[in-house]
């Protein structure tokens, strides 16, 4: 049904990008990741979490968007990344502190579980290793060393609610989990919204934390985490896996109606988000489920590129890499090269790049020494953005250019 109110409609209720707010470890803003871009920059740790590559975050004054010192105490890492690249988004689009707007703003927010507090784990565990663990030792711990605003993890929803406290955005909030997916459903409703005459503007977004000693743990049960060195993500077929990147990145869409009425110039049109989850039982069917999305975006021309979020891990990179090599010599950029895998924000971030591509009117260099990824010289018209989940989830959206 949501793909249905995604589809095509009046010129009036286009979406128009209109602000873009990111914070990585390439730096803060747009013209420091254009710059970082065109440089082929990486920032990356292999040292700190080794064996495990992170990109970290670069340095913040987090007091440029978030003035309270008391709200960034009460924040983990990734709600004071989030909150800071949702107020430089509003910047972006001209909207920071105009309430009217702000009171009506839709946000839709991708979470994670948010983060454990490693101090109490450790100290319940220590305890219980050296038995000095009596009854009801663990609900005494969790009751009395757990902050309010913990629940084992922190909860999803807390960076939108401090987005609405900090930045007075306080229209309808929507929280999406489900990891990669979840930013693809973030823009897929939003879209969906604004096509269907539900919505005049709305802020999307995600943010992660990848400097999490119980992150790379938990993905290294799955055989995730990249080890030892960083590699282009087409070059890490002998030693496949994902390296964590710090981020947050938050859009501001609008209809052109609503973008035209307040004077706003867009960046770039989204004007199709589709998404599918295959079963991947078999070999292939990602490769299947991606061909099916590019067929109902239908780009055209010779003014097309791709950005994806191929993470590295397989088997789901290969299979990707199928899907794009049917549609050589399109130019294509993976971003978990440069930015690392920041997951919930790794769709977000496609469309943000893309969106800075199109406004800038040129493509980005490409930074892949295997040679998969091919320069263009001429400016892109349309970039399709792609994102397959490193277990589950794939998406796909179309962004044009606005001439």
């Amino acid at each position: 049904m949501a793909d249905k109110l995604a589809a095509p409609q009046p010129d009036d209720r286009e979406a128009w990008i209109t602000g873009i707010g990111i914070a990585s470890s390439l730096g803060i803003g747009l013209d420091a990741h254009w710059d970082a871009l065109a440089e082929r920059r990486v920032n990356v740790d292999e040292s700190g979490f080794a064996p495990y590559v992170v990109h970290p975050m670069v340095p913040v004054s987090f007091d440029a968007q978030i003035p309270k010192k008391g709200d960034q105490r009460q924040m983990e890492a990734w709600q004071r990344i989030g909150t800071y690249a949702a107020g430089l988004a509003l910047d972006s689009a001209g909207v920071k502190g105009n309430q009217d707007i702000l009171s009506r703003m839709d946000m839709i927010v991708a979470a994670g579980g948010g983060e454990r507090d490693l101090a109490v784990d450790s100290g319940i565990l220590n305890a219980e290793a050296q038995g000095n663990a009596a009854p009801g030792f663990l609900n005494e711990r969790l009751l009395n060393d757990l902050r309010p605003t913990l629940f084992l993890a922190q909860l999803s929803n807390l960076l939108a609610g401090n987005i609405a406290i900090v930045h007075g955005v306080t229209g309808s909030s929507r929280t999406f989990m489900g990891e990669e997916a979840a930013g693809v459903d973030a823009a897929r409703i939003a879209l969906a919204r604004i096509n269907a005459g539900q919505s005049d503007i709305a802020l999307i977004g995600a943010a992660h934390n990848g400097e999490r000693k119980d992150l790379l743990m938990l993905y290294e049960f799955g055989d995730f985490n990249l080890r030892d060195r960083h590699q282009s993500v087409w070059a890490r077929t002998a030693q496949p896996g994902f390296a964590l990147g710090s981020g947050g990145v938050f859009l501001v869409v609008e209809s052109k109606a609503h973008a035209q009425a307040r004077g706003a110039k867009p960046l770039a049109r989204l004007s199709r988000v589709v998404a599918d989850q295959s079963r991947r039982k078999a070999t292939g069917e990602v490769t299947a489920t991606l061909d099916k999305l590019w067929d109902q975006l239908k780009p055209a021309g010779d003014r097309v590129a791709v950005i994806t979020g191929a993470t590295g891990a397989e088997p789901a990179t290969a299979e990707e890499r199928a899907f794009l090599a049917k549609h050589q010599p399109l130019p294509v950029r993976a971003t978990n090269t440069m930015f690392g895998h920041t997951v919930e924000a790794q769709f977000p971030l496609g469309l943000a790049l893309a969106a800075l591509a199109l406004s800038r009117g040129k493509l980005f260099p490409a930074n892949d020494p295997s040679g998969f990824e091919i320069e263009m010289s001429e400016a892109p018209n349309q970039i399709v953005v792609v994102g397959a989940g490193h277990w589950r989830g794939e998406g796909m959206a179309l962004v044009e250019a606005v001439r």
